[in-house]
Formats: structure tokens, sequence, C-alpha cells
């Protein structure tokens, strides 16, 4: 084969390779830091450069192991962006690839909301801040408040535990004014309820 045939087949091959790379996802990425952390139901999409055979969009399971071409079972439920996308690099390098460069994205990410219902000013579905850690009280501000009907010594928070709902009952406003007394935890996927005062 000539040098001329050579080289058109390298230049056709690398505006392929080109066109591969520039075509659009499926669906939109959700805009995350690198430090958010993977949960069950995130849909991610994991690309490796050069290697598009490899390019893989999924769901994280709840039990949080996927399967990855070449390394099999892989765990992500836990780890953040940065940490998945190190462990698979690491995986492909210890048998597959040299230097292979990893790129992880959220596509879909599912379970982490909060939800606010009951005696609250704005009601609703709230997208859980990234890496940030929200109290009971936090969360009621970020849904406007009270309104005049609620009783916030009668709260109620709902959360799925090992796919099994555990209810809480607690006191808002004892939380609120007691500086001793220890603010719940809200977690991403939490649905909470501020009761109504009984006249």
């Amino acid at each position: 084969m000539s040098r001329v045939c050579q080289a058109l087949i390298l230049i056709a091959l690398s505006l392929g390779s080109k066109l591969v790379a520039q075509q659009p996802p499926a669906t939109a990425k959700v805009e995350v830091s690198p430090n958010y952390v993977l949960g069950p139901n995130d849909v991610i999409s994991i690309k490796v450069f050069d290697e598009p055979e490899l390019d893989t969009t999924l769901r994280i399971p709840e039990e949080g192991a996927v399967n990855f071409p070449l390394i099999g079972e892989i765990t992500l439920h836990g780890k953040n962006v940065q940490q998945a996308a190190k462990l698979i690099r690491d995986r492909l390098a210890e048998r597959y690839l040299v230097n292979p460069q990893v790129n992880v994205m959220v596509m879909e990410a599912t379970k982490h909301l909060v939800t606010v219902l009951g005696q609250v000013q704005r009601p609703g579905t709230y997208r859980f801040p990234d890496r940030d850690a929200l109290n009971l009280i936090q969360v009621i501000g970020i849904a406007g408040g009270y309104t005049r009907l609620a009783d916030s010594s009668h709260v109620t928070v709902k959360r799925l535990i090992k796919q099994k709902e555990t209810v809480f009952k607690l006191n808002a406003k004892k939380m609120a004014s007691e500086q001793s007394s220890k603010a719940f935890e809200i977690m991403p996927g939490d649905i909470v309820i501020i009761g109504e005062r009984i006249f």
C-alpha cells in the first residue's frame, strides 16, 4: 500500500473518531460538582477517551454494583464522581489499557431530592444541595417556612432504608428553640410533612 493511501486512511479514521466524539449524548447532562456522591437510581454516562466501544450509560441499582465492559462488576454507590472515574481508570489500567482517560457524567440525579409537604408556604420537591448537609429547620426554611396553621411540634419524616419505609416523629419547635436540642439531619429522598394545628 502506498504512503498516500496510508495517509488517506489515517485522515479518514481521524475524521471518523472526531465525528463520533462530537455526537451529542442521548440525554442532557446534569451539572454537578466532582464531589457529587453517586447513589441508587442515578443515571451516569461513562466515557473512555479514544475507546468509543467502552462508552456506557447506565442506572445505578439499589445494591450499587454495575457491570462495565472488560472489568465486570464494580461498586459506584457512595463514591463521588471523581472517585468513580479513578476506580474505573485504575481497573482498566491494571490489565487492559495504557493510561486510560475516563470521564463520568451524571445524566439524572434521581434520588437527590427532598420533598416538603403539609403546612409550609411552598410545598414541593427541592433538589438536595450538592454535598451540603441539611437539617430539618433548614429544609422548612427552603420551603418558605410555616403557614399560620402549622403545628411545628408535629413533624413527620419518611425515609426509605433498605427498601423499607421508616417514619420519624419530630418536634421542630423544640429543635428551633433549644440550642441543646440536636438538629435532625435530612437525607436525600426524604419526605417531610408538617402537621396542622387542631383548634
